[in-house]
């Protein structure tokens, strides 16, 4: 693999991953599966080419499920610990990193808003952040 550029894991520590291109885009996804699946008002997901992603230590574990668009998601989390690490949508080239994974805090100061239209009631989303009401266009 070429140069890393973000590292992180599971909170258990027994797998490790590393990114070795620039990430795509921040996102806070506020869909009601992101909402479950951190226990949160919102998903936090860094977007990447899925081939810059390696894991370097440990295994995962692979659930699916539908989205909304029809297409099945694999979530892959740690075997040991269940901490989430990434999401890869069927038919698409990039993996939606967990931001709570990876080991330096993100910048979330320009992170975009998707899925708008189920955040919870009194979430404020920052004036001047971009935002979609459900899936994002590209």
């Amino acid at each position: 693999m070429s140069e890393t550029v973000l590292t992180g894991g599971c909170q258990c520590g027994a797998v490790r991953y590393e990114i070795s291109a620039a990430p795509l885009g921040l996102f806070a996804c506020h869909c009601r599966e992101c909402q479950k699946q951190s226990a949160s008002a919102f998903g936090m997901s860094l977007i990447v080419r899925r081939a810059a992603v390696e894991l370097t230590q440990g295994g995962t574990r692979t659930w699916s499920r539908k989205a909304d668009s029809g297409r099945t998601v694999s979530c892959v989390f740690c075997g040991a610990c269940g901490t989430r690490l990434w999401h890869a949508k069927e038919g698409f080239d990039v993996v939606s990193i967990k931001g709570g994974s990876l080991d330096t805090a993100l910048d979330f100061s320009n992170a975009i808003h998707c899925w708008t239209a189920r955040k919870l009631p009194g979430m404020v989303i920052p004036p001047g952040a971009k935002q979609f009401a459900g899936e994002p266009t590209w």
